[in-house]
Parts: structure tokens; C-alpha cells; sequence
């Protein structure tokens, strides 16, 4: 019998494809597990660990075999970022922000194929949409996701202020984006921007952004409180230049694409509370495995065997089964060939999901922490590593808090759920609920 794979801990039907892309994923484990205690203490994604994935051909996991891809879906992103998250949560982050861009790439072409665009945009839709994959699959370069700004808005979850004005040849992008991986690392930024020409979210707009361009530069060195090895410094652009050839620009054809998204306008948010689910669980059995090992003295048992421990055990076990559930019922709702539900209750789901599994974690770390007493409570341990990790999830995208709120506001007031937005849609829809 083949050993398991530990994304087999979250899936356990794996398909024999999937079971063959875990497995590479397996390979690479131990180098990164190694490497995650001297990455936390520079704050820095080690130079090698984009290589180490390309290498395993794991930058194209979600991208088709047409493209160069490994033909890999949702449960395998959400799996790959499980096992990573169990050893080092800052390079799954790293990576997810990697393969969250090929989202730009399927969902135009998905919103091709349902015929959401006119003949006359086709082609650069296409165009665009296939460069994406190709640099992913193909040509093993690594891609940085960057939508996130501080500016936000109350009536949604992320505003899009950085402008875009044409020029002879293409386009000058201007704007800060506060959040998102790999900034310095990645070879193109895919930056979400404005036009500065078009009001709204038909102005929305996306941009390869080469990270040698002049104009563009990292915002400042992440010093979170966790994920400090995921290269998260931002992104700063000034009339950075991006060729027309770079830029999908065709006036409403992103939020077109946004509509063929299963769930989250992304299209691959679960794969994110899949990295604190996968660092609860490597929490876990470092704090089990330390407690069987250590013996009292008097007696010669395990600690583990303690009464305090025993109820931690179980406590932990209950949380981390309420984690993979949820993570598994997500994934399940958003990847299933045949959908399980409409669009509307999968986002509401989402909107529950993401906190619980979140708040799970955070408490099965908690209880590691415990488990394994002053001694074990260290900043450079897996212990540490982990408290800090899991808590940035109780903020990361939305707290709990604000999942639960949107989901009333879904049910009572039958408001929808906006992923999105400009300033001047922002404003608009402020002004609208206003007079409502």
C-alpha cells in the first residue's frame, strides 16, 4: 500500500491524476520544511523555493495541459496549499498568490465560451487570457496576483483606486497595492486597475506588469505578525508602463469574467483558509508527537497521557475535524462539475466558511501552544510559527465577524455581495443606499 499523501488528510478520494500532482507536491515538503524556520527569521521567501516548485512543475498545477499545466483544478490547489501550510505557511501563501492568477486567465475564456463578450473583443480576450496560462505552464514563470489597496469601502471588499491612462503604445499605471506576495520575487505582477477614461467597474482593467519595469518598486518590507517569509511588501507604481499586448482593457470585460466564478469573485479564495487548516495541522503534530516523547519522571507515561492533555487531545481533534469539514464542503460547493447549489448560496457559504475555518485554526494552534507548555512556547519553533500564522487568518481578506454580518445582509435585506469596486462605484452605490 502507497503511503499517504498528506493532502489525502483533506481528500482522501484523491483521483490517481490528483494523487500523482500530490505527490509531487509530497516531494518538496522536507526542503521547505527545513528552510521555514530561517525564512521567518529574515522575512524572506528563500531565493530557491520558486525554483524548487518550478522544478516540480507545480507553477502550472492549475493551468491546462494545453497550455503546459499540469491540468490540476480547485482541489488541488486547495490541497497543494494544505500540504505547504503544514510546514511552512508563508511559502503557501507565497504560492497561492501565484496560482490565484490563472484565475485571469480560465475565467475569461470560461466567459467566452458562455458568450458574455461581442465579436469585436473576442480576440483580445482570448489573447490576453492565454498569455496568462502560457506564462504559468509553459514557461514556468512565476506571477504575483496584486488586486488589495488600503482605501477601502463599506459596501465592499476591495477598491480598486490604482488608475491606468493611455499612452502612445499602452498604458501608465499609477497606485499603491498594500497587500500581495511575492513583490520583488514574482517575474510579472498581474495588477487589477482603472482606466482613468471610464467610471465604475466597466473601467476595471487587467495589467502584466514586469517587475524590472522603471516605475515600479515594493511598497515596504512586510513586518506582520505572520507570514513574514511570503515576500508580501506591496507593489508601488508610477507611470509604469504596460504595452497594449499586457492588458486586458476591454471596458467591462473583467467583471464579465468575474460572473463564470463558482464562488468569491477570485474564483480561488478556499484555496487561502486551506493554508491555516494545513498549519493547524502541522501545530498539532508537532505539539502530539513532543508530548508522547516527553516522559514524567515519576511515572515514565507520556505527558500526553495527562488528564489536561487528554481533554486538549480530543478538544483539538474536534476543531480540526469542524476545520476540514467546512474546507472540504467549500471546496466541494465550488469545484463540483455539476454545481451544487446556485452561485448566491455558495458565496454565502463562503462568507461562513472562511471565518470558521480561520477561527478553527487559530484554536487548534492555541491548544498546541498549550500542549506543549512554557518550554515549547517559542517564537522560533513550529509553536510560534504557528500562533502568528494562524492569527493573521482571523483578519486576512475579513474577519469572522464580517462574514457572518454580509450573510445576513444576504438574507434579510436580499442585499448582494459585491467583491469589488471603483471610488466612483463606491460612492454611487453609498449615495443609492442613501436615498433607499
Amino acid at each position: 500500500m502507497s503511503a499517504t499523501l498528506t493532502a489525502e488528510y483533506l481528500f482522501p478520494d484523491l483521483t490517481p491524476d490528483e494523487r500523482e500532482r500530490a505527490a509531487r507536491v509530497e516531494s518538496i515538503l522536507p526542503t521547505i520544511r527545513d528552510a521555514a524556520a530561517g525564512a521567518d527569521a529574515r522575512a524572506e521567501l528563500p531565493p530557491g523555493h520558486i525554483k524548487l516548485l518550478a522544478d516540480a512543475g507545480l507553477l502550472g498545477l492549475v493551468v491546462p495541459r494545453e497550455f503546459g499545466g499540469l491540468g490540476g483544478g480547485l482541489r488541488d490547489l486547495v490541497a497543494t496549499t494544505y500540504a505547504l501550510g503544514t510546514v511552512c505557511g508563508s511559502t503557501a501563501l507565497a504560492y497561492f498568490f501565484h496560482c490565484s492568477a490563472s484565475s485571469r486567465g480560465l475565467l475569461p475564456l470560461a466567459a467566452i465560451e458562455e458568450g458574455l463578450y461581442a465579436d469585436d473583443e473576442v480576440d483580445e480576450v482570448r489573447t490576453f487570457a492565454e498569455r496568462v496560462l502560457f506564462m504559468m505552464g509553459r514557461d514556468n514563470q512565476c506571477l504575483a496576483n496584486f488586486a488589495s489597496e488600503s482605501a477601502k469601502a463599506s459596501n465592499a471588499n476591495v477598491l480598486i483606486s490604482t488608475t491606468a491612462t493611455r499612452t502612445e503604445g499602452g498604458w501608465l499605471l499609477d497606485g499603491e497595492k498594500s497587500f500581495g506576495c511575492l513583490s520583488g520575487t514574482a517575474d510579472f505582477y498581474l495588477v487589477t486597475a482603472r482606466r482613468a477614461d471610464i467610471d465604475g467597474v466597466e473601467g476595471l482593467s487587467l495589467f502584466l506588469v514586469s517587475r524590472d519595469q522603471e516605475g515600479v518598486r515594493p511598497r515596504h518590507q512586510w513586518q506582520g505578525l505572520g507570514m513574514r517569509a511570503s515576500d508580501n511588501n506591496g507593489l508601488i507604481m508610477e507611470s509604469a508602463f504596460v504595452p497594449d499586448d499586457l492588458a486586458l482593457v476591454v471596458p467591462g470585460g473583467f467583471a464579465r469574467a468575474t460572473q463564470m466564478s463558482r464562488g468569491s469573485w477570485v474564483g480561488n479564495q478556499v484555496a487561502i483558509t486551506a493554508i491555516y487548516a494545513g498549519i493547524a495541522r502541522g501545530a498539532w503534530e508537532y505539539a502530539f508527537e513532543r508530548t508522547m516523547k516527553a516522559k514524567f519522571a515519576d511515572t515514565g507515561k507520556p505527558i500526553a497521557s495527562s488528564p489536561m492533555h487528554q481533554v486538549f487531545i480530543g478538544r483539538a481533534q474536534e476543531r480540526l475535524t469542524d476545520v476540514h469539514l467546512w474546507l472540504r464542503r467549500q471546496t466541494d460547493l465550488e469545484a463540483a462539475e455539476v454545481p451544487i447549489l446556485p452561485k448566491e448560496q455558495v458565496v454565502q457559504s463562503w462568507k461562513l466558511a472562511k471565518g470558521t475555518i480561520c477561527d478553527g485554526a487559530f484554536d487548534v494552534a492555541t491548544i498546541a501552544m498549550k500542549m506543549c507548555g512554557t518550554s515549547g512556547a517559542l517564537m522560533d519553533n513550529v509553536i510560534g510559527r504557528a500562533m502568528r500564522d494562524t492569527a493573521m487568518g482571523l483578519v486576512q481578506a475579513f474577519p469572522s465577524e464580517r462574514g457572518q454580518l454580509d450573510l445576513a445582509r444576504m438574507l434579510v435585506d436580499d442585499e448582494s455581495w459585491v467583491g469589488l469596486t471603483t471610488p466612483a462605484a463606491a460612492a454611487a452605490a453609498a449615495a443609492a443606499a442613501e436615498k433607499a
